[in-house]
């Protein structure tokens, strides 16, 4: 029976890559063969599992940040904040590229939406710099690797997701990301600015006529100081134990609809259209999750697990065997399915695993949520090439390509420290102890 687990992981995978739902799949699938192999009886478990999602308080956290999210993307902040930082850096060489990097970073600090601030910084920057003759891969790589720092740098939704199915607190989760996220926005600017150094035609400075140090002193608080409070309060507030993730995400929220209301965008047109996409955001991750318990449960029903198991820990070498070959089997499963699925169907069956044989959970979770970072970059289904060529329809598909395979380099160089160097990760989380 444990081997028909696997033949069910197989048929699974086949489905999603055929293009069919990826919730209902789940559903159908475990339905299916939980019927043939254990009884409808079995699935008497399954409502007490959904009920357990339902009234789980720390998943309160997705709709409360991406709400966050959502309104601060219609707020105006992403326009005043590239424009503040392309007066501030233009003038050197690679300075467009570099700000993109920093809005990027302040972005997925303060929205977390990855296809908001991919789309936003396509439409706003991309022009800029290809007016200006930057190459256009280096612009399509900065600005979709950019954008998808709202995965490793919290208020991040999978840091969220992976909290709970591994059962690690996510404000630990929170502070440790903190690390790789800053070493991500380094190594992205260190590497704009060597290739600035070595083929200037890529990335030229930009001539600007002088600006008054008073109005762009003037432009850097106004733009700058109200994202950074936010971040500050969200993140802070957990750092000191002030408040929850969940508690803290309502804080985020309140005061998304503050900024917004600064800004002159609080309507109720904003509202309406942004409680609309919270609901639809919400509603995918949830239908996903109860599909993933479903098809959970029948594959521990069936005995899989414990396959899965059995063939890890005969691995050679302990858990580094095991790690790099978890490690692998995920960034290859991102080039083809979305990060949610991996975190919903992989994720649990390989936990367990690492837990058994030692390794911390907690810097487990960060590395997976560091791999997965990569899977919005890579070719065929990254959604961030996706959003990035949906809006921006001059670029070719193969400037993008040839633009991301530095960035996603970085992003492998970053993982393998902090596999080399745990306390990397772990530094921050044990001093919030």
């Amino acid at each position: 029976m444990a081997i028909w687990a696997l033949v069910m992981f197989a048929v699974l995978f086949i489905l999603l890559l055929a293009g069919f739902p990826v919730a209902f799949t789940l559903g159908a699938v475990a339905v299916a063969f939980g019927s043939i192999f254990l009884g409808t009886g079995f699935f008497d478990l399954l409502p007490l599992r959904i009920w357990g999602i339902m009234t789980n308080f720390t998943l309160l956290a997705v709709p409360l940040f991406v709400f966050m999210g959502v309104v601060l993307e219609r707020s105006g902040i992403a326009e005043s904040l590239l424009e503040t930082m392309g007066r501030l850096f233009g003038r050197v060489r690679g300075g467009l590229a570099i700000s993109v990097v920093i809005v990027g970073a302040l972005l997925a600090a303060t929205t977390g939406v990855v296809g908001a601030s991919v789309v936003t910084m396509a439409v706003i920057a991309l022009p800029a710099m290809l007016k200006h003759h930057y190459a256009p891969s280096l612009a399509a790589g900065t600005i979709a690797a950019s954008g998808t720092l709202g995965q490793i740098i919290p208020p991040s939704i999978i840091l969220i997701l992976l909290g709970d199915v591994i059962g690690v607190p996510v404000g630990q989760l929170f502070i440790g990301a903190a690390v790789p996220g800053i070493m991500l926005v380094s190594a992205y600017m260190i590497y704009i600015a060597y290739i600035a150094w070595r083929r200037p035609d890529f990335a030229p400075a930009i001539e600007q006529q002088s600006d008054n140090n008073t109005h762009l002193g003037l432009a850097i608080i106004k733009s700058l100081i109200p994202p950074l409070l936010l971040v500050l309060t969200v993140l802070g507030s957990i750092f000191f134990g002030i408040a929850s993730p969940t508690e803290s995400a309502a804080v985020g929220a309140l005061g998304a609809l503050i900024l917004a209301a600064i800004h002159g965008r609080l309507n109720l047109s904003n509202l309406n259209q942004a409680m609309q996409q919270t609901t639809r955001l919400t509603s995918m991750v949830f239908l996903i999750f109860i599909g993933a318990t479903a098809f959970g449960l029948v594959f521990v029903g069936m005995g899989g697990d414990k396959l899965v198991f059995d063939i890890f820990d005969q691995l050679p070498g302990g858990k580094w065997s095991f790690l790099l070959v978890s490690m692998l089997l995920i960034f290859i499963l991102g080039f083809f399915l979305d990060f949610i699925e991996i975190c919903f169907i992989v994720v649990p069956i390989i936990a367990p695993v690492a837990i058994h044989l030692g390794i911390d959970p907690l810097w487990f979770a960060l590395l997976i949520a560091l791999n997965l970072q990569t899977s919005f970059l890579t070719p065929p289904f990254g959604f961030s090439l996706f959003y990035l060529k949906a809006s921006a329809q001059m670029l070719a598909l193969g400037d993008i390509y040839k633009g991301i395979v530095p960035f996603i380099v970085i992003q492998l160089i970053v993982l393998t420290l902090i596999i080399i160097f745990p306390d990397i990760t772990l530094w921050l989380p044990n001093l919030m102890e």
